[in-house]
């Protein structure tokens, strides 16, 4: 395998901590590190949620690489206790369906283990990107987090939607629609306001299909909860509680109308 290494950024030296309970995986991330991303200094490792915390305030890491189950409790823990947020966090994880659906939500990044090259690259030109732009900012997005970790409940959820200059934190159950501009997606919300965000459709409805958003047609994603009902007439179209008529596709229509059934 032929991977290029990172592109890295005038004077953009990435200092970071790992902290992972498992020698075997820490041995491996560093070397993953040093082979191809050699502007990351690895300042410390730790094992577990105080020391991890004391490295992070020795250190002050621009990146921590943090295990979700470590030691003395969870990387979730740390972040809760650690206090000010001013790094970048990259969980790494085995596969934990629930945690990484959180960790989506508050707009984090994570990789699974074992490590693939190409995700760890591109997880650390992410950080790059935003070292080089001052554009740490991290605190709403574990906010985000651990709000949907300790609430699990659907209507409690919120999700990170990232515009120019902005996070927005909203909840999910506010979401009435979502509509495609190309590379970028429109969300429509019950107090009647939108916002533009640079995700497509297509990465939303990934996000969004487990609390119950339907797509109707290629260019529409529609909260059900919202769904007034469906119109036979035009082709047929769903029409919304805020009154917008979504088309709906021929491929898609029997499936719609089965859904709508058993709302």
């Amino acid at each position: 395998m032929t991977l290029c290494l990172i592109q890295t950024y005038p004077f953009a030296l990435v200092k970071a901590v790992i902290i992972e309970d498992e020698k075997k995986s820490r041995d491996a991330l560093v070397s993953l590190l040093g082979r191809y991303c050699p502007n990351v200094l690895i300042q410390a490792e730790a094992t577990g949620v105080h020391d991890g915390i004391e490295a992070i305030r020795k250190n002050e890491p621009d990146v921590i690489f943090l295990d979700i189950q470590i030691s003395d409790g969870s990387g979730f823990k740390l972040l809760e206790e650690v206090g000010l947020i001013n790094f970048e966090i990259v969980f790494t994880t085995a596969f934990d369906q629930y945690a990484i659906k959180a960790i989506k939500y508050s707009a984090l990044d994570y990789l699974l283990k074992p490590i693939v090259p190409e995700e760890l690259i591109n997880a650390v030109e992410k950080v790059e990107k935003r070292k080089a732009e001052k554009d740490f900012r991290m605190n709403e997005n574990i906010e985000v987090l651990i709000n949907n970790l300790k609430h699990p409940q659907k209507e409690s959820q919120k999700i990170i939607l990232s515009t120019s200059g902005k996070i927005h934190v909203v909840k999910v159950d506010d979401i009435i629609r979502c509509e495609s501009d190309n590379y970028y997606t429109l969300f429509f919300f019950v107090d009647g306001k939108k916002l533009m965000i640079s995700r497509t459709l297509k990465e939303n409805e990934k996000l969004l299909k487990e609390h119950g958003f339907i797509r109707p047609h290629k260019s529409h994603l529609v909260n059900t909860k919202y769904i007034k009902e469906y119109i036979k007439q035009q082709g047929g179209y769903i029409l919304m509680s805020d009154e917008t008529k979504v088309p709906v596709s021929r491929r898609k229509k029997e499936t719609v109308i089965e859904i709508i059934n058993n709302l």
